[in-house]
């Protein structure tokens, strides 16, 4: 950057040099002239000093104040040219007195700002804790000079202190308005920051990390921020950082994908997501990563690990010895809950057997990432003696306090969600890892906070499957214990229906796998007609439309969802929404009952309930003919229902 500013402060030196020697020359106005030179000659001084500690000069400032400089010197130039000449030219020349004092004025404001840029691009020992000021140049605008002066802080040799305050006074803008964050953008801003996050102490690595995640609050803006390198960088925090800078730097990744999901390939190609996961996961189950190692060597030494570290423990005894993998790998106790294994953790065992005893295929494939990712096996102490084979290292996250630990679950889950949306590959790399597994645990066990983000993780993955058949398939098999796992926690999310965070991305979720559920398995079907009886109307929405994706046409078992609709009292509930409901309410649930007259005609629910009266009466209102979705489906409904129902009766032919 040296060469680059002494190449912008050339030209005003060579014109305050002209401007010295055209005053000299002057043959009018000598007196207002001197005075011009002897400004100039100041400005010149300054000049040549900041060209002699070009290193030190922040850029930005320095490219606006020179502009404005050279544009002061060239009117100073001109005006001294005309005093040169003489003879029958002066009586065509005419000076008004007051450019002489605008000039002036002018110069005087420039020599101001070139010693603020100095001031401000020294270091804290040179200034002396001296107040700056704001240089005139800003005088129309106070917020771009304060943050030129916090980001010299951040790319001066200041103090880490100091550098810390400077971040912070940068959050501080950054969140009270979305112009200043692209001040800070437009100004510099994030390089410096991403050093500091490198570099820094813990309260300079959380700042730094979090006024990178209010800084990006359009895709234009995160667009900046990821070419500035911050995927690398966030990825190493959430691999070496401490836990508090990591917390800080998962939310500002979510923050980042939230507001451009383009950048989610470039989170995933850095590692992000394996990462996260790890966070996710530790202390929440065990052998977390995809990149385990699984062939039989390793399984009898860590198999030989963990009868050692059994041998002082109050664990239970296993009832079987010749249980393999089984044996090979054991849950870590999730905080608050008892050694004793339960039904989660029996399916979780399950799972991780079935996978520990994969085809000769996938043992060569783990084989490969154990060599590429050169994973060591460790084992720790946390309250029980367990062994921990992990992608990544933990570096003494273990003595974390538990509260530290659930807000890095929480936002390791948040960022997920985010990398996650509309993303089918990252998606697949989530579900071939051991995050499912951790979010159906977590789901049933964790914080508020990492309940209702491990919910909205799964409802954005469960909505990327219903679209790709070939994600559902490989995720979501109803014989695979992860997505059984799951499965059973959204039945209890719903069945229970006390949180209404939980209870929406859940019953969004159950909806995205209608297709994956069984002729046999209908015990969804009734906690979701439950709900469609709930006083809040969103409630009631949410459940309608997940019970659409089970009766519509392209569900293959429409006509056993309808029977189980119809069973569990669906019809009833319907009609009271589709007559009296909000209109967010009554058109999902008009559609609903379409589908259910359409599919399952015969059953005698329907003529007992009346249902085609209301069909009649709907057609008769335009706001609902109005919806090209009841529009295509409706006359069909009804005719069908006519077939076997008696206009104005309730009898069945």
């Amino acid at each position: 950057m040296s060469s680059i500013v002494k190449e912008i402060l050339a030209r005003p030196i060579q014109m305050a040099d002209q401007v010295s020697k055209s005053a000299d020359e002057a043959q009018n106005f000598k007196q207002e002239c001197l005075e011009l030179k002897t400004k100039t000659e100041k400005l010149a001084g300054l000049l040549r000093q900041a060209a002699r500690n070009s290193n030190d000069l922040y850029e930005r400032p320095t490219r606006r104040i020179i502009d404005d400089t050279e544009q002061v010197l060239d009117k100073a130039l001109g005006l001294v040219m005309k005093c040169r000449v003489n003879g029958i030219k002066r009586l065509f020349t005419i000076i008004p007195t007051t450019a002489f004092r605008k000039t002036s004025m002018q110069l005087e404001n420039s020599l101001g700002d070139i010693q603020w840029l100095l001031r401000v691009s020294a270091s804290a020992e040179e200034r002396d804790d001296e107040y700056l000021g704001l240089p005139p140049i800003a005088a129309n605008e106070p917020i771009l000079c304060l943050i030129w002066e916090q980001v010299a802080i951040l790319l001066s040799g200041c103090s880490i202190d100091e550098r810390s305050d400077a971040a912070a006074s940068l959050v501080s803008l950054a969140r009270d308005n979305d112009r200043y964050g692209k001040l800070i953008i437009e100004e510099g801003g994030v390089p410096p920051l991403l050093k500091l996050l490198k570099e820094g102490r813990l309260d300079g690595q959380e700042n730094a990390a979090r006024a990178i995640g209010l800084l990006g609050r359009d895709p234009e803006s995160v667009e900046h921020i990821v070419n500035c390198g911050v995927c690398s960088v966030f990825a190493k925090v959430l691999k070496d950082g401490h836990m508090k800078v990591q917390i800080v730097v998962a939310w500002a990744i979510s923050e980042l994908a939230a507001h451009h999901p383009k950048c989610q390939d470039h989170f995933a190609q850095n590692n992000a997501i394996r990462l996260l996961v790890s966070h996710l996961a530790f202390e929440t189950i065990q052998e977390h990563s995809k990149y385990s190692i699984t062939n039989k060597q390793n399984m009898s030494s860590l198999h030989s690990l963990v009868m050692a570290s059994n041998t002082n423990t109050n664990v239970p005894n296993r009832s079987d010895n010749s249980k393999g993998a089984h044996e090979d790998y054991k849950l870590v106790a999730h905080p608050g809950t008892n050694q004793t294994s339960n039904q989660m953790h029996n399916v979780i065992s399950n799972t991780i057997a079935i996978k520990g005893n994969n085809s000769k295929d996938s043992k060569e494939d783990n084989a490969n990432d154990v060599e590429k990712h050169n994973i060591n096996i460790n084992s720790h102490s946390h309250n029980n003696h367990n062994v921990s084979i992990a992608g990544t290292s933990i570096k003494g996250r273990e003595f974390e306090d538990p509260e530290t630990k659930a807000q890095m679950k929480a936002m390791a889950a948040r960022a997920l969600w985010q990398l996650c949306r509309r993303n089918v590959t990252i998606c697949h790399t989530i579900t071939e890892s051991r995050a499912l597994l951790c979010f159906a645990v977590l789901l049933e066990k964790g914080t508020d906070d990492v309940q209702h983000y491990s919910a909205m993780a799964l409802m954005e993955i469960t909505s990327v499957a219903a679209e790709h058949a070939e994600l559902r398939r490989s995720a979501f098999k109803p014989t695979a214990p992860a997505a059984k796992a799951v499965v059973e926690q959204f039945l209890k999310v719903v069945e229970k229906g006390d949180s209404e965070d939980l209870l929406i991305p859940c019953v969004k979720a159950i909806g995205n796998l209608a297709r994956t559920f069984r002729a046999t398995e209908t015990r969804f079907i009734a906690p979701l007609v439950k709900l469609l009886d709930e006083t809040e109307p969103v409630i009631s929405t949410e459940a309608s439309k997940a019970l659409i994706k089970f009766a519509e046409t392209d569900n293959y078992l429409h006509e056993t969802h309808c029977n189980a609709i119809i069973e569990a009292g669906g019809a009833k509930h319907l009609i009271q929404l589709v007559y009296f409901g909000e209109q967010m309410v009554q058109i999902p649930s008009l559609l609903l009952l379409c589908f259910v007259a359409l599919h399952v005609p015969k059953n005698e629910t329907l003529g007992q309930e009346e249902v085609l009266i209301v069909l009649e009466w709907c057609t008769k209102q335009t706001h609902i003919m109005a919806e090209k979705k009841i529009e295509a489906i409706l006359p069909e409904a009804k005719s069908r229902l006519e077939l076997y129902q008696s206009r104005g009766t309730r009898g069945f032919h």
